[in-house]
């Protein structure tokens, strides 16, 4: 196991002590924080035995059935995940007060990536109802017109792409997913809006993905119902922490490592039919690597159709549709093991804690820095918005070691909210809250436990020991 004690503690995380002026360790008999993996909880989500004989998703939604009722929605939705909202929100009690906010969240639903749609498509697929606006326009001058792409295929150019046909970008964010942006953007407003105050109180950061900056323009406007123009912050691709695309060799041989395991061939054997039937439905290759190191590729071909409301496909003869489809039941097996696919790959092999550390553990030292200006009143943003992609938070679900891990469906978020308490003793008065698809995160971790109002010191005491003061571990971990 790897503790920090005392010294060594504070030799690791000379920001926390500094800044929040008081010992890590204060006591002998004050538990030490540990670094070390602890695997998820047992579920049928990670057991392969009943992933492969269960059916259905767990209770899992994947046709976009809405679920706006609070007691409904709670449950994992592929197409809009739960995210915090006014209706189920808990609010802490009154000697806790909000002092700083800093949400993570997948992108909304889309097309599916162009690389994971079949040689050949059964039908189009159209986005007439969703513009996306590309343009610039100088500070002086001259306003732009809004121009917007729209995808088209000429009658002449006789190069057919390969896939889906239509009017769709693949990806895009489509008009539904737009929709659930802006209401995600109007359900944290109702939560955070009196807290925030104005929109100069806040910060948005996208990745270089246009999906991202197609979300997090509807969040801002569901959030501030205004038209006025405002930045997305985004660093450059090749350094990026939030997707994350900063080159890490150490953990991209890990993650192989992992997936070049006994345990997941043992994985690919089981899935062997269902990947047999599938190929012969969609004309993939046997031999297309992409769609057989794992189940990316079909899962995300299905379940963009099915959030959209799409028929799952059948098999093309002489271009034209036959009896032979996809049926419900292997749509269903395909999602089961994507999620043992996640829980593996990010919580079940005890590599993939150091793993997600080296490549994520820059945006996790960002967040520690905020959090630590907020203590000190350094920062003087009240609320930081990131708008990121599923290794995102399968990274950082990861690092917080959640008990119980699952693909992060379109919109998932995490809320990092922290909070100072009024205290006439010599204890802590800053904490923590962070929640999971609108609940308070469970960590498997004894370090971090339930993570409803842990001492401050406490949590960045385990990020900064993972990652260093201000990322200064993170070269090395990444072999750099």
């Amino acid at each position: 196991m790897r503790w920090i004690h005392g010294a060594r503690l504070l030799a690791i995380v000379p920001s926390i002590v500094a800044q929040l002026q008081e010992p890590l360790v204060k006591a002998p008999n004050r538990t030490p924080i540990d670094l070390s993996w602890y695997p998820p909880k047992s579920s049928a989500i990670n057991d392969l035995e009943q992933v492969m004989s269960k059916t259905g998703v767990y209770g899992f939604i994947y046709d976009c059935s809405p679920t706006t009722k609070s007691a409904e929605y709670g449950t994992y939705n592929w197409c809009n995940m739960p995210h915090v909202r006014s209706q189920e929100y808990v609010t802490p009690p009154e000697e806790y007060k909000l002092r700083y906010v800093e949400v993570i969240h997948r992108h909304h639903k889309r097309t599916p990536y162009a690389a994971n749609s079949f040689p050949v498509e059964s039908y189009n697929w159209d986005c007439d109802d969703a513009a996306l606006y590309h343009y610039g326009q100088g500070e002086n001058g001259q306003e732009a017109a809004k121009t917007y792409w729209k995808r088209y295929t000429s009658e002449v150019n006789p190069f057919v792409p390969k896939g889906f046909l239509g009017s769709c970008q693949f990806p895009q964010i489509t008009s539904g997913g737009l929709q659930d942006s802006w209401q995600h953007g109007r359900d944290l407003w109702d939560v955070y809006g009196d807290f925030i105050g104005r929109k100069g109180n806040t910060e948005f950061r996208v990745t270089q993905n246009v999906i991202t900056s197609e979300v997090a323009g509807m969040v801002v406007k569901g959030m501030f119902r205004d038209d006025s123009s405002f930045p997305l912050l985004v660093q450059e691709s090749s350094v990026d922490s939030l997707e994350p695309a900063y080159s890490c060799p150490q953990a991209s041989s890990v993650f192989n490592d992992i997936r070049s395991s006994n345990v997941w061939r043992s994985h690919l054997m089981a899935a062997g039919p269902l990947l047999v039937a599938l190929d012969s439905i969609s004309g993939v290759s046997p031999y297309d690597i992409g769609f057989h190191v794992s189940m990316d590729h079909y899962y995300d071909n299905l379940s963009a159709r099915q959030a959209h409301g799409l028929p799952l496909p059948c098999r093309l003869v002489n271009g034209a549709n036959t009896s032979d489809c996809v049926t419900q039941p292997m749509a269903d097996a395909t999602y089961r093991l994507g999620h043992w696919e996640y829980s593996y790959i990010y919580r079940d092999d005890p590599r993939s804690l150091d793993a997600s550390i080296a490549s994520f553990g820059v945006w996790i030292a960002e967040l520690s820095q905020h959090i630590q200006d907020a203590i000190t009143g350094v920062g003087k943003v009240k609320y930081r918005h990131n708008v990121a992609h599923d290794g995102s938070l399968a990274r950082l679900l990861s690092i917080l070691q959640v008990e119980t891990m699952v693909w992060p469906g379109m919109g998932s978020e995490i809320v990092f909210e922290l909070y100072e308490k009024e205290r006439d003793d010599a204890e802590s008065k800053w904490f923590i809250r962070v929640l999971w698809m609108g609940k308070v995160l469970r960590s498997s971790s004894p370090t971090l436990g339930v993570m409803d109002m842990i001492e401050v010191k406490r949590l960045l005491g385990y990020l900064e020991g993972l990652v260093g003061y201000r990322a200064a571990l993170i070269k090395e971990k990444c072999g750099l």
